[in-house]
């Protein structure tokens, strides 16, 4: 059987300040014509259809059009939902739209009930685990500490379990939207961590024979049968070296995977460009990123007059301007942005612990402050899929 794995569409979603529905329009038609062109039996979509739980309305007609266009091809599609989806909104009407070959995959309860599909060699069950947000599924998985490790293996024990019961030779997917152990993040990704904790192990998959991943916006190969696609479109300038694409996965007879990288088409590159003004108006290096989408720092001792104008001068698509004078971390006049730079909410909390009590917070306290972020980021979650 050979599968067609994409995720991240995040449709509705801006880069900067450019609108991107009509590149997201493109990759849908691209998706299409790959799917025709390449004799695809099913196409995945692991999470993250959308960019936020109330999508604007373009963005839904896109996603409409998206089923009718897949739905015509008459190749089964299985999608979950992520956690930028709203998961309820997103399987309104999954019953119906199943009766064209449409499968959403959205309640945490049913994940370990398949999609099952048929090749020459026999049964494929899909499984579909939606994106699990621990706080909110730990009663319906029997959890006494929500954490994602926690959920997810719950989940995969119910797959498991309806896996044993089916015949021999079954053959398994799983589409789950996590961030997995050796997985590499971008900046353009939301914040999953749960207690300290955002990544789960690849051997939570143990005993499918492919796990289709979303979440992570790069794709990347963690085994041989545990990959993210990434999203099709880049969506921050942390994806700049990013090659977008989905993965073609053959299933061979045995459940033996081989798969292949199908590119996708990006509007304009993407470059991230670093110096003085005066140096990169003139270096002629640059002559490459002249079209690109470009992100530039400057790094003038003072802030030069107009920087942005005459930047665009030569680069009319710069989208991103920052400033980062070259100073000693110790100067006093170092940003606070640049001191604050790679550290997460828990370490900025203990850090301020520290200064106004100085000393840091001791392990009872670390774990106070790491349920407040838990409790602040779940109940956001509630309250965005509830507006």
């Amino acid at each position: 059987m050979r599968l067609l794995h994409t995720s991240d569409w995040h449709l509705g979603r801006a880069f900067h300040r450019v609108n991107m529905l009509g590149a997201q329009a493109g990759f849908i038609g691209h998706l299409v014509t790959t799917v025709r062109e390449r004799g695809v039996d099913a196409v995945v979509v692991s999470g993250d259809v959308y960019d936020r739980a109330v999508p604007p309305l373009a963005a839904v007609e896109l996603f409409d059009d998206a089923l009718h266009r897949l739905a015509d091809l008459g190749v089964p599609t299985v999608m979950i939902s992520g956690n930028h989806d709203s998961a309820r909104r997103l399987g309104v009407g999954a019953g119906l739209i199943g009766r064209a070959g449409i499968h959403l995959r959205t309640d945490a309860s049913a994940c370990g009930t398949p999609v099952a599909l048929r090749d020459d060699f026999g049964d494929v069950a899909f499984y579909g685990l939606p994106y699990l947000e621990p706080a909110l599924v730990k009663d319906e998985f029997g959890v006494e500490k929500p954490g994602h490790e926690a959920v997810l293996a719950a989940a995969m024990d119910r797959v498991r379990a309806d896996l044993a019961s089916r015949g021999r030779g079954t053959r398994s997917v799983v589409l789950a939207h996590a961030f997995v152990t050796g997985g590499e993040a971008s900046d353009s990704e939301r914040d999953i961590t749960v207690g300290g904790v955002a990544a789960v192990p690849a051997g939570v998959f143990d005993g499918v024979d492919y796990a289709a991943l979303g979440h992570l916006h790069g794709c990347q190969t963690i085994t041989e049968r545990v990959r993210y696609s990434g999203s099709p479109l880049p969506y921050s300038f942390s994806e700049a070296d990013h090659r977008k694409s989905m993965w073609l996965v053959d299933l061979d007879a045995d459940g033996a995977v081989t798969a292949e990288r199908v590119d996708c088409p990006v509007p304009r590159s993407l470059a991230r460009i670093r110096g003085t003004l005066e140096e990169l108006l003139a270096d002629p290096g640059l002559a490459r990123h002249e079209e690109a989408w470009v992100e530039a720092t400057l790094t003038d001792a003072v802030r030069p007059a107009d920087p942005m104008a005459r930047l665009a001068e030569r680069f009319p698509h710069t989208l991103s301007l920052a400033f980062a004078p070259e100073r000693a971390p110790e100067d006093p006049d170092v940003s606070y942005a640049q001191r604050l730079a790679d550290r997460s909410d828990q370490e900025i909390a203990e850090d301020f612990v520290a200064h106004v009590r100085g000393a840091g917070p001791d392990e009872h306290e670390q774990g106070v402050l790491r349920d407040a972020f838990d409790a602040v980021r779940a109940d956001e979650t509630v309250r965005e899929v509830a507006r």
